[in-house]
């Protein structure tokens, strides 16, 4: 039985259409630190060919053999990379703000927490698989106890990512691609809310725990408070409004791009506010300069092939007889629509940015492989499922 082709395709239109947005969105970058014109587009190319490659490779391999063996590997190797690299020399990783993210092999920085967030989902996919079933007569307090050694170890993984490496956006990534796998690994949904009230905590003491953190929330409500205080009594209004000490330009020179972008784009190359106005708009806010450049018809058009691609991958899911693959092909549908939904929120004004990419359309090799992992690893699942509508 052959591997998901349509799945296949979709994600080899995405990593193009990043190697296209890569060269249109980056030349104000290339400008300002004296590259040539093509240094990121060359660079995100041979990303593409690794990404496409290593998809290509894992899908041609015996999901039997080898989905455990790289599910595993990825999950320890990455945690004890990130573990170790707080303590490795500057000539080995790469500091920005102070926060070790980045490991440097071969002129290029690899972020270790890409790779994990993979090995993570096959982790929870794999132990779910064996340990959680059916709640039926089961208690709260035994639900909480069958969860604690998973909630350890998520709780030391947010350690590693939200303090040493001070990434908070990866952690909401993981931690709501945790909690939906709990669901449909068959947990209840008394214990889903209540898991989703202890992370909504962990996530709010993260937050005021960082000044940086508590600058962007507010940086965030600044541009939102009207819309939302508008419709609350006069003196409530008060109370929430907070005065704009920070100017979030980041946010509203994203809307602007997106508003100038219209229906049909200003066309390819003809964007103003990747020239200065978004800093490293083919990262973190390439739908942005997407809007700009390729207007609404372009937006709907990625938003349609990443659902699609979504809806492959789900339906390996559903054709699986093995559970662990049912798990681990929801948790990679689940972490990558809760990335795009994290960054596309936040580009919009909707939640504060957290410096997320899109997967497969954001500049980046870390991004772009880890996700390449994670489908790969679908693809090779779907080698033992006929997707027109038999188990294999």
């Amino acid at each position: 039985m052959n591997a998901d082709r349509t799945l296949f395709t979709l994600v080899s239109i995405l990593i193009f259409l990043s190697v296209v947005l890569s060269y249109t969105l980056a030349p104000y970058t290339t400008l300002l630190f004296g590259y040539n014109e093509f240094h990121f587009a060359i660079r995100q190319s041979l990303f593409a060919l690794m990404g496409l490659l290593i998809i290509f490779s894992l899908s041609r391999l015996d999901p039997d053999i080898w989905l455990k063996r790289i599910g595993f590997t990825l999950f320890f190797g990455s945690l004890i990379l990130m573990i170790a690299m707080p303590f490795l020399p500057e000539s080995l990783v790469s500091a920005v703000g102070g926060a070790k993210r980045w490991i440097k092999i071969a002129g290029f920085s690899l972020a270790p927490v890409e790779f994990f967030k993979v090995g993570f989902v096959y982790f929870l996919a794999w132990s779910f698989s064996r340990k959680l079933g059916h709640h039926k007569g089961m208690g709260l307090l035994n639900e909480f106890k069958r969860f604690a050694p998973y909630g350890v170890i998520f709780i030391g993984a947010m350690f590693i990512i939200a303090f040493l490496q001070k990434d908070l956006g990866q952690v909401v990534v993981l931690g709501l691609t945790l909690l939906f796998m709990l669901i449909f690994a068959g947990s209840s949904f008394r214990f889903f809310l209540s898991i989703l009230v202890g992370i909504f905590v962990a996530i709010m003491i993260f937050i005021f725990t960082a000044e940086h953190r508590i600058l962007r929330i507010k940086s965030w409500w600044a541009l939102a408070q009207n819309s939302v205080l508008d419709i609350l009594p006069a003196s409530m209004a008060e109370k929430l409004r907070v005065p704009v000490e920070v100017e979030p330009y980041q946010i509203g020179h994203s809307l602007n791009a997106i508003h100038n972008g219209g229906i049909f784009g200003v066309g390819v190359g003809n964007g103003t506010f990747k020239l200065g106005f978004l800093s490293e708009v083919h990262t973190d806010f390439v739908l942005a300069g997407l809007a700009e450049e390729f207007g609404f018809f372009g937006v709907l058009f990625v938003v349609v092939i990443f659902l699609w691609m979504l809806q492959r991958i789900f339906k390996v899911a559903n054709r699986a007889e093995d559970k662990s693959v049912y798990l681990f092909s929801i948790g990679i549908g689940l972490i990558l629509s809760f990335a795009f939904l994290v960054n596309a929120y936040g580009i919009s004004g909707i939640t504060p940015i957290k410096g997320i990419s899109v997967p497969f359309l954001s500049y980046g090799g870390s991004a772009m492989l880890g996700a390449a992992f994670g489908v790969g690893m679908v693809l090779m699942a779907s080698n033992r499922v006929d997707m027109d509508g038999k188990k294999g």
